[in-house]
């Protein structure tokens, strides 16, 4: 079986409907077949500046919604990255070989280190793909689920597992990106032409997962619509109504065609009545279970306990190769 890594942060306090379409759903598709690795990565959420107790509270809660959302801790290992200390240690050895140069071409960091000024701008967002690199080679992944914008940090893992293997010996596999094909692209409800993200300067136009039924109605209800009265997939001209068609087809399982010949001579209102109706009746019983899974904190802790003990094993293996082809001299086991 291929072995599979991706991960998620836990920087809201509800995973939202982007997450889900462009991302849980395709994990789910792939345990089966494959031995899939799951992280919450809290290390990485550490680049924002984060309240303690939130932290701790999104945690269980991204941990809750995944397995409410279908990963199955029997068919997955399901772990928190900080758990698992030889993230942190193979991240240090990946800043080691890695260029000052090539760390500072990377896409993301550039973009949100101009918006916040350098000297509001953390060093671990710069060393951030180091450490996702660690993250991916510590697991010996072939491949990496992940979304296109991802895809200069798996290059970047790729050229740091090349590197090691040419001066140290093949220590890693060399991870291939699976690019989310086919995923529904779904936009911010209140601004159709950008992406859904938990980011956006309001959370008015993003559906949150525990978010309550009512609230998700009242806010597909409001969405920004066109000009214009027909109900058609047009993205460049009804950006707002092809954004509810694309939410709707994904999660009702209708082709787009067949919901516009549905709704042909409706009005905006009784579409996004039915869309609201789609999302809310999809997600409810997965808030239910999450909150049920978040009432004992103790088994759901128990859960991931499970999950980085397999994982522990895992990278443990590989650090020791690591060290060894570095020439670091080993610890003594049976001494103090």
């Amino acid at each position: 079986m291929k072995r599979i890594l991706s991960g998620i942060q836990p920087t809201a306090d509800s995973l939202h409907l982007g997450n889900y379409l462009g991302a849980v759903q395709q994990w789910v598709a792939l345990q089966d077949g494959n031995d899939a690795f799951y992280c919450i990565v809290d290390l990485h959420a550490l680049t924002i500046e984060t309240e303690p107790q939130a932290m701790r509270k999104r945690t269980l809660a991204a941990a809750a919604q995944l397995i409410a959302l279908g990963l199955d801790p029997k068919r997955c290992t399901l772990f928190v990255q900080s758990q698992v200390p030889q993230h942190n240690q193979l991240g240090w050895v990946m800043e080691c070989i890695t260029g000052f140069g090539e760390a500072s071409r990377m896409t993301q960091f550039k973009d949100k280190s101009q918006k916040s000024g350098s000297d509001r701008t953390v060093v671990g967002l710069f060393t951030y793909p180091m450490l996702q690199a660690a993250d991916i080679l510590l697991y010996q992944a072939n491949q990496v689920p992940v979304g296109e914008d991802q895809r200069q940090h798996i290059e970047l893992t790729r050229d740091l597992a090349q590197r090691f293997n040419a001066k140290y010996g093949d220590v890693f596999t060399v991870p291939d990106a699976h690019i989310i094909k086919g995923a529904a692209k779904i936009n911010d409800l209140q601004d159709p032409n950008a992406k859904m993200s938990k980011s956006a300067a309001s959370n008015a136009g993003v559906i949150d997962i525990l978010d309550s039924a009512e609230i998700n109605a009242k806010k597909i209800k409001s969405a920004v619509t066109d000009t214009g009265k027909e109900i058609k997939f047009d993205e460049k001209n009804k950006p707002g109504i092809s954004n509810l068609l694309s939410i709707h087809s994904a999660l009702s399982g209708k082709k787009i065609s067949e919901i516009e010949s549905e709704f042909e001579g409706k009005g905006y209102g009784d579409f996004k009545g039915a869309v609201a109706e789609v999302v809310t009746s999809y997600f409810e019983p997965v808030r239910k279970r999450a909150q049920e899974l978040l009432s004992d904190e103790s088994a759901l802790q128990e859960i991931l306990d499970e999950g980085g003990a397999k994982a522990r094993i895992v990278a443990g293996e590989t650090l020791n190769r690591v060290y060894d082809a570095l020439g670091l001299v080993p610890r003594i086991t049976n001494q103090r």
